[in-house]
């Protein structure tokens, strides 16, 4: 056995060998046991200086890099924002937080890199038998198993009080868009290596960038040990959403390297501009329709709400996705073998289903709005309102930006005031359930408001209208990011839009569920 192997788990030195023997039977005149001494063997699968154990995916490892990650103040703060902000008051048990969640982001999207990696050692067995695999592209897949990890983990990092409603909350989103906000967030620092322009509006994710830009900051400042591991910190963040960061040279090295997995054809030609292909195509596991961040908050919040709606076969899903490149287009990007299509199809029905029978719930509806009324009511107050603008433009007091803050000033609001909204949330007194539609226009919906308030006899400025949209169209209108991999009975690869594929997801459009109450605190 291989040195570096002896205190790996079991688990582990079962799945890494069958990694290495699939590697040596394929090439078998090149891997000898020396040739990978150098090789960072223990984070090919994740290393395991710490192990996390989490309820829904049982035990997490985690490297040196993820534990100054996780350990750092910006990423603690996420204890304290609870992942669907206050869908306990309906769900009891649905108090997970979104730190537990991006512990299970990072390690669903490892999970999901290394199954595309065994795919292609498959694919590249049946049609590469008399060539070589390179102890290079191994590091090439421990390079990118890592940042894809590393993606995945601080992918939320930037979400701030009650995560989605937060930020829906309008005197929040005035805040969101001031003009100097950005430039303030990274004083100091020259952001256009991430935004060649200055965006207008800031959302979570960016804070997201901006928060990992700093702790991997830190740790490269702090922490030279853990630099050893030769990860370049903008290779992580180019795989984040909203920025647009071109990788490292190293980056183009690695992805040159992970080619002879990628492709069938030793003498086909890379495509230009490779790395950044690479980069789109590792970007979907961090962040797109079939991603880490959707599959582990699926399985969490249908575990932690006690409901089975959310579930589907992710083992099943992962063991069909690989690297998808077709020669005629240049297209990189997903695939999902055909016989895995099914599962897909699961992963996006058990979606579909928790939008509608858990985040779209009437009486959690009801509540979210409760919340967004309830921070306009504590914004009023002076003291709040410069804490958050303060937190929202300085990244190191951002960290105190959590939920414990706004119950804390709930509270407060709610002493004085018997009839509000804070009190509302703070003793779950429900609004007044009247209606639910789908996918109304404004006017209609303006016009079906008037009617419950005659059919209630009361003002219309009493009918509270709260919604929700789940977006499904990505999918069915020629989404091209995922496609379909069927080979022939001669092994030959195509690759097939899913739409032309599966009629299963046609039944899915981005249905608006509205719901209308009788607000509480009318007088």
């Amino acid at each position: 056995m291989h040195k570096s192997l002896r205190f790996m788990s079991i688990n582990k030195q079962v799945r890494l060998e069958a990694l290495l023997k699939r590697a040596k039977r394929i090439y078998p005149s090149h891997l000898k046991r020396n040739s990978i001494v150098n090789l960072n063997v223990e984070d090919l699968l994740g290393s395991h200086e710490k192990l996390i154990m989490d309820p829904v995916h049982g035990g997490i490892a985690i490297s040196r890099r993820e534990v100054a990650i996780i350990d750092h103040a910006l990423f603690q703060r996420l204890r304290f924002i609870c992942q669907n902000d206050i869908l306990s008051l309906v769900f009891p048990g649905a108090t997970h937080s979104r730190f537990l969640h991006s512990i299970g982001a990072m390690h669903v999207g490892g999970r999901m890199f290394m199954a595309m990696v065994e795919n292609g050692l498959k694919l590249a067995a049946k049609t590469l038998n008399n060539h070589q695999i390179r102890s290079e592209t191994l590091e090439a897949i421990s390079y990118f198993h890592r940042i894809v990890r590393c993606a995945c983990l601080l992918h939320d990092s930037g979400h701030s009080s009650f995560s989605h409603q937060f930020s829906r909350t309008d005197t929040i989103q005035k805040l969101l868009g001031e003009k100097d906000l950005f430039k303030e967030l990274w004083a100091g620092i020259d952001a256009r290596f991430a935004y060649p322009e200055t965006p207008s509006f800031l959302e979570h994710e960016h804070y997201s960038i901006r928060i990992a830009h700093e702790i991997l900051e830190d740790i490269a400042n702090n922490h030279p040990h853990i630099n050893e591991d030769g990860i370049i910190m903008r290779d992580i963040l180019a795989l984040m959403e909203t920025a647009d960061i071109a990788p490292s040279q190293s980056f183009e090295t690695h992805a040159q390297n992970l080619w002879p997995i990628m492709q069938q054809d030793l003498e086909r030609r890379l495509p230009e501009k490779f790395g950044f292909k690479v980069r789109d195509m590792l970007s979907l596991i961090v962040s797109g329709e079939l991603d880490a961040d959707r599959a582990d908050y699926m399985l969490r919040d249908g575990f932690h709400s006690s409901v089975t709606i959310g579930g589907f076969n992710l083992d099943h899903l992962l063991s069909n996705l690989s690297f998808g490149l077709c020669e005629q287009t240049g297209w990189v990007g997903m695939a999902i073998a055909d016989k895995g299509l099914s599962s897909l199809e699961d992963f996006v029905y058990s979606r579909h289903q928790m939008y509608r029978q858990v985040y779209a719930h009437k009486t959690a509806q009801g509540f979210d709005w409760l919340l967004r009324a309830a921070i306009n009511e504590v914004m009023l107050d002076p003291k709040t309102d410069k804490f958050v603008k303060m937190s929202l433009r300085d990244v190191q007091q951002f960290k105190n930006l959590s939920d414990n803050y706004f119950w804390e000033a709930f509270r407060c609001y709610a002493e004085t005031r018997t009839h509000s909204y804070s009190r509302c949330i703070l003793e779950r007194i429900k609004m007044p359930h009247l209606a639910t539609r789908v996918n109304l226009s404004k006017n209609e919906e303006s016009t079906y408001r008037q009617f419950l308030a005659d059919e209630q006899h009361v003002p219309v400025d009493t009918i509270i209208v709260s919604s929700i949209t789940a977006r499904f169209t990505r999918i069915r209108d020629q989404f091209s990011e995922i496609k379909v991999l069927k080979k022939d009975s001669n092994g030959n690869v195509t690759y097939k839009l899913i739409a032309k594929t599966s009629r299963f997801f046609d039944k899915f459009s981005d249905d608006r569920i509205i719901h209308f109450y009788t607000d509480p605190c009318a007088k």
